[in-house]
């Protein structure tokens, strides 16, 4: 009887093995892709691992979230072979291995186990972390798909030298695509595009240093994780964290099929994903997105275009990119013409690169050279490039030159200002990617059909839905607000959180505790349910309505740098609009640098770079151009590393780029730190910034402001202290008093610790930033640039007396240079 009971419960044992609610199947036993109930379900009911359809009769082993919307997927055994719907099965084996066979019996996939004791694999298990592994029968993992990650990495999944984050063909396409996450050989994170006609990596930012980005290649352990809290931390200095950072989130890091980057967080009510986080702001810099000679264009969405001369290879399928409408062969110089594109680059590709060349030169480099299919060059900078082909085209007005294109004499071609983008290719839309082409749709052409029909049902099912939602709003909450308010609110939703006013009233005890006020409201800290604490901005009367608002906090979620304070999230409710930012430790600028306080020189220089940084990104690099009209030593927040971050930079001005106007309703800014043309009534345009910035690196040299100085007592008249400041520079420098000048200048209460070359340049940066004619004044790309050339100068200057302390004995001298840098 014993024997019986023993043998029954056995049998109950594998049956519930391979039953829908197990998250183990036990070595024998296998999952048919035709019984729908055989799955593993992770013990959390999170993860769920079985057969997965991604077209007709068409099927993949995969693992997939089982509470969203669409079950999305996170891992594939066999994303480019999928198995027949019939007859095919995944076994563990009685070796062992865990092998997928189609119907007709063959090998389609197994585990890579034959270099561990497989024989010792008692069952593969379906874990909460949404890993399966297989284990021996003392728990020990011998196989993972942690180890074999597809195009999404799960939290505390590692990631490591020899993985790989490969997108997607398209979206509804399970085919491995051309864009990956990976570690380089120089051991930095980077994203790379490898199509079938070239290879580029374009993040980070090409061409820009590893150290003026904030990553390492020292550290060759090449290792990266994202963790519970939402936070990714990689080896080589890269971090990040995502907007809705805290416990208890189900996210997933996905490289998307259009090339950029995202963090996805679940929401658990609608079973949708919202973007907390992406590599990329602008769609535009993804290499290889429009395919050959193909551009991308914001429309101000991002979309691909051909240039004139030339048309779109394939509709279908934008990867192709544009084919020319005239034989390329080597003509005479009268046969040819050149074809401006303004503020358009291709990159890479570059036959050769000529500095100070003129403009005929360059144009004639490509004449004569057959292979040439067009040439850059930057007037200002006096840049030539020669392109042998042209692969991610980008037009930008932030790019300060142009391409011509080399195009027979005789062909017509419309003007190159009509470049238009003729088919979307990404952006943010709720909580889905916006498509690129057709064909993305598409997984084979035998599944095209069923693909398009679920795709048509779906739409109809989201018109319902935007109907249901819009008529609810409408009814109940939405009396005279805009169509375009509603648009900003949808935008921003899929961005950050929504507050209640009865939250922050909670976390802010009342708004008990203020931290600053200002022109455009007052800040208060709080401590929100999940423990983070924040900073909350209670806003007054100082915008033009809603519509406004919402319009600019829609811009302002697509904002993300290191050196702006990030914003957490909003409310807006019954006349209440306040933003929640992120609280920075060390409060502002002013309140360190500024008698009776007192900042090093080291960290002087780290907040001048840091605002420039951020200021440049705003300028430049911003889908949108954000004008802070505000910089201000109260404004440039100092966490606990003194690392700068602008504040208050978000609901400022947002002005359409190529189109500069003042286009404000009142005079914004602080005294002493505003431009002339804001009382001139000029157009604002970036340059106002430029100036702020300008004073507040001669503060920061200065080490007081400059409402505090004493002119000169012997004039009838003073002069502003900033003009009789920048009248005493110029002078010092054109005497030629290169030793007393900088000394003269930089804060006494330095001691003079500071870097001399470092001291200069930020005088003569600031003094430039100053000039009263804008058009005199660098853009923040350029001092950008200044700073980071003399980074790394780490020469302090000392006074006389210094010197001769430190020159007593070797040991002394290091002790004196070791701690120079303290503040």
């Amino acid at each position: 009887m014993r024997c019986f009971l023993r043998f029954l419960s056995s049998v109950l044992f594998l049956s519930f093995a391979t039953s829908a609610t197990s998250n183990f199947l036990q070595r024998g036993s296998s999952l048919s892709v035709e019984t729908d109930s055989d799955l593993l379900t992770s013990p959390d009911k999170t993860f769920t691992c079985g057969f997965y359809e991604v077209g007709e009769n068409a099927y993949c082993f995969s693992i997939w979230f089982t509470n969203s919307k669409n079950r999305t997927v996170v891992w594939m055994a066999n994303q480019d072979k999928p198995v027949n719907g019939r007859g095919s099965r995944i076994s563990l084996r009685r070796d062992g291995a865990m092998v997928l066979t189609d119907v007709d019996g063959s090998n389609v996939w197994q585990t890579n186990t034959i270099y561990t004791n497989a024989t010792t694999v008692q069952r593969a298990e379906l874990l909460d972390s949404g890993n399966l592994a297989l284990k021996d029968p003392y728990g020990k993992i011998l196989w993972q798909s942690f180890d074999f990650p597809t195009d999404t990495l799960l939290p505390n999944q590692p990631f490591t030298r020899n993985k790989k984050l490969v997108s997607t063909l398209g979206r509804g396409s399970y085919d491995s695509g051309y864009f990956s996450l990976y570690f380089d050989n120089d051991n930095v994170l980077r994203l790379m595009y490898d199509g079938p006609d070239i290879s580029s990596l374009y993040w980070p930012t090409p061409g820009v240093g590893v150290y003026q980005i904030g990553r390492t290649n020292y550290n060759s352990s090449r290792i990266a994780v994202l963790d519970e809290m939402g936070t990714f931390s990689s080896s080589d200095r890269f971090q990040f964290s995502a907007a809705d950072m805290g416990p208890g989130v189900k996210r997933r890091l996905t490289m998307d099929y259009d090339g950029n980057l995202r963090l996805y967080s679940l929401n658990n009510l609608s079973g949708l994903w919202e973007t907390s986080w992406a590599a990329l702001t602008e769609p535009c810099n993804v290499h290889g997105i429009c395919g050959r000679n193909g551009i991308c264009v914001y429309t101000p969405q991002a979309q691909c275009s051909c240039p004139p001369g030339y048309e779109v290879t394939d509709p279908s399928n934008w990867n192709k990119g544009c084919k020319p409408k005239f034989n390329q062969t080597c003509s005479q110089a009268n046969e040819t013409k050149f074809l401006e594109l303004p503020n358009v680059d291709f990159y890479g590709y570059d036959l050769n690169y000529s500095p100070e060349t003129s403009f005929n030169n360059c144009r004639k480099l490509c004449l004569e050279d057959c292979r040439c299919e067009a040439f850059s060059y930057r007037l200002t900078e006096r840049l030539c490039f020669t392109k042998n082909a042209l692969f991610n085209g980008i037009r930008t007005p932030s790019f300060p030159g142009s391409i011509y294109l080399k195009l027979p004499a005789s062909l017509e071609t419309t003007e190159p200002n009509s470049l238009n983008g003729t088919n979307p290719i990404c952006g943010i839309r709720g909580s889905e990617i916006v498509t690129g082409s057709p064909s993305m749709f598409v997984y084979s052409s035998r599944r095209q059909t069923w693909v398009y029909l679920y795709s048509f049902v779906s739409a109809i099912g989201a018109v319902e839905v935007l109907i249901l939602v819009l008529g609810w709003w409408f009814l109940f909450r939405g009396h005279g607000v805009s169509a375009s308010v509603e648009d900003g609110y949808r935008a921003l939703s899929s961005q950050f959180r929504k507050f209640s006013y009865a939250e922050l009233r909670k976390a802010t005890k009342k708004f008990k505790e203020e931290l600053g006020r200002g022109a455009s409201g007052v800040v208060y800290k709080g401590i929100l349910a999940d423990e983070r604490v924040v900073a909350v901005k209670r806003l007054g009367d100082v915008y033009e309505g809603e519509e406004v608002f919402w319009a600019e906090m829609s811009t302002v979620g697509r904002i993300n740098h290191m050196n702006l304070v990030r914003m957490w999230g909003f409310c807006s409710e019954r006349g209440h609009r306040i933003l929640v930012y992120e609280y920075v430790e060390n409060g502002s600028l002013d309140r360190h640098l500024l008698p009776p306080n007192f900042l090093g020189w080291k960290e002087r220089f780290k907040v001048a770079l840091g605002t420039a940084k951020g200021l440049a990104y705003l300028h430049h690099e911003c889908l949108e151009w954000v004008i802070h009209c505000d910089v201000k030593p109260e404004n440039i927040l100092l966490d606990s590393g003194f690392e700068a971050k602008i504040a208050d930079f978000g609901l400022a001005k947002l002005s359409q780029r190529g189109s500069p106007s003042s286009g404000f309703s009142r005079i914004r800014g602080t005294k002493g730190y505003m431009a002339p043309e804001w009382a001139l009534s000029l157009p604002i345009t970036a340059k106002v910034d430029v100036y702020s910035y300008g004073v507040v690196i001669l503060e920061i040299v200065k080490g007081t402001r400059f409402s505090s100085w004493v002119g000169n007592s012997s004039t009838e008249e003073q002069e502003p202290e900033l003009t009789s400041f920048v009248r005493m520079v110029k002078r010092k420098i054109q005497c030629g008093e290169e030793e007393s000048w900088i000394e003269d200048i930089v804060d006494p209460r330095l001691e003079g610790q500071f870097s001399r070359r470092q001291a200069a340049t930020m005088v003569e940066i600031g003094i430039s930033c100053v000039e009263e004619d804008r058009s005199k004044r660098p853009e923040m790309a350029s001092v950008l640039q200044l700073l980071l050339e003399c980074e790394d100068d780490a020469k302090l200057h000392f006074p006389k007396h210094f010197q001769q302390a430190s020159t007593e004995t070797p040991e002394s001298e290091n002790a004196l240079n070791n701690t120079a840098f303290l503040p």
